[in-house]
């Protein structure tokens, strides 16, 4: 089978590269580089906790606090990496390292199994922790066995914990609760944990002995300033860029500014850099010019939207759907009665829990901060207070996003009459 003419001109094109890249990769979030710079108050900070656990002391617990895209999972990599090394320098036990995502993981099966995996527990045929159908408690006990079979340190980041308690606070505080109490069921091993929270009010959703245990030792990672961003951004480029690939310094100044306006978000400035990168190299331009990154800028601000959209739990889901169909019904504002209303029916067709006005509201809130919608509290005098609420993004890639989801695009035409 030969390739049609048109998309072999496009392969060849790729083959023979238009001398943009060095290396992409240092561009993604997960790339650690060699030097963190701007970051070393909190690298000493979590360092001077962690360092005990090269004596074979168990370190205290840390919650590390910032906006997204201010250095909190990669310093947290780079520390224990750099703990790791040096264990192997001096010839002592390297503490072991679990790295969980819990907007990915979000139940306390799949948090246990990712610890088992990190530390290669397995079930008694020796084959691996199954994805679904055991215990809770057989898993437990799975990882528990592992560690206690010598001495170890289990250094555990729970990468956005808040996503845990947000989804469901009962459940979310007791996965954080049987991790916090391990440590009393084990003999010889113990484990310390590394909570990563981009929300700053994440400590009023703990249980009261969650947070006494969990929340040891603090680290705040304030916004980058423009500066300290230009600095990342020029070394990031070194990383990533063939020489003379950047077409003038104008180019990381309009990406640094960019993303100063987004609250100093470092994430947000290397993937707009990447993305300007991956134009330019399409359409077979030799450099990146400012160009490239206005249009890399449109181009992150949809994929945002969609991919937030795409990873909210169901019942927010249908929150946002309720709001959206509502609006799409020739409202362009609504009210916390009508959403709750409308998001009941939704609840009701999908075989969802119904949750209460209250926890709607507060689901109402999470949209908002996540800038999904736009809402308003209003006072109605002696009948209290209620919120005005409007979708704060396109309704037309609101409802397409939506739309993908099979059972919500039915639900659209049954309960909305949208066609």
């Amino acid at each position: 089978m030969t390739n049609p003419p048109k998309l072999d001109k496009l392969f060849d094109k790729f083959l023979q590269g238009q001398n943009i890249f060095k290396d992409r990769n240092a561009l993604r979030p997960t790339y650690v580089p060699a030097e963190l710079p701007f970051r070393d108050e909190q690298m000493n900070r979590i360092g001077s906790i962690l360092g005990p656990s090269l004596r074979g002391a168990p370190p205290s617990n840390i919650l590390c606090y910032g906006k997204t895209g201010t250095g909190k999972t990669v310093v947290a990599r780079y520390v224990l990496d750099m703990l790791v090394q040096k264990a192997q320098q001096s010839g002592v036990k390297a503490p072991l390292k679990a790295i969980v995502n819990c907007r990915i993981v979000g139940t306390n099966y799949r948090v246990l199994r990712a610890l088992c995996e990190s530390v290669n527990a397995r079930m008694p045929d020796g084959s691996e922790v199954p994805f679904t159908g055991l215990p809770t408690d057989e898993i437990r006990s799975i990882l528990k066995k592992k560690l206690d079979r010598e001495p170890n340190i289990l250094v555990v980041v729970l990468d956005e914990v808040d996503s845990l308690v947000k989804r469901d606070i009962g459940q979310g505080n007791d996965i954080l609760y049987g991790l916090t109490r391990m440590n009393s069921e084990l003999e010889n091993s113990r484990v310390s944990m590394i909570g990563i929270s981009n929300d700053l009010t994440f400590k009023e959703m703990l249980d009261p002995r969650v947070l006494s245990t969990l929340g040891e030792e603090e680290v705040v990672f304030p916004p980058y300033n423009a500066v300290q961003l230009r600095g990342i951004l020029e070394q990031r480029v070194q990383l990533a860029f063939n020489e003379d690939a950047i077409a003038d310094e104008g180019v990381i100044g309009l990406v640094g500014a960019l993303a100063a306006q987004e609250h100093g978000d470092a994430r947000r400035a290397l993937d707009l850099l990447r993305t300007a990168g991956e134009l330019a190299e399409r359409r077979g331009d030799d450099k990146v010019t400012q160009d490239h990154v206005r249009e890399g800028q449109k181009l992150i601000e949809r994929d945002t939207v969609t991919e937030t959209v795409k990873t909210l739990p169901l019942q927010s889901r249908a929150v946002l759907f309720a709001v959206y169909a509502l609006s799409s019904s020739g409202k362009r504002e609504v009210f916390t009665g009508e959403v709750y209303n409308a998001y009941e029916d939704i609840a009701k067709a999908l075989s969802l829990d119904t949750l209460t006005q209250r926890r709607v509201s507060d689901l109402i809130s999470e949209l908002d901060m996540l800038g999904l919608i736009n809402t308003t509290v209003i006072s109605k005098g002696r009948y209290g207070r209620t919120k005005k609420i409007r979708l704060a993004v396109s309704k037309r890639q609101i409802g397409a996003i939506l739309d993908e989801d099979v059972r919500l695009s039915i639900l659209a035409k049954d309960l909305f009459d949208q066609e």
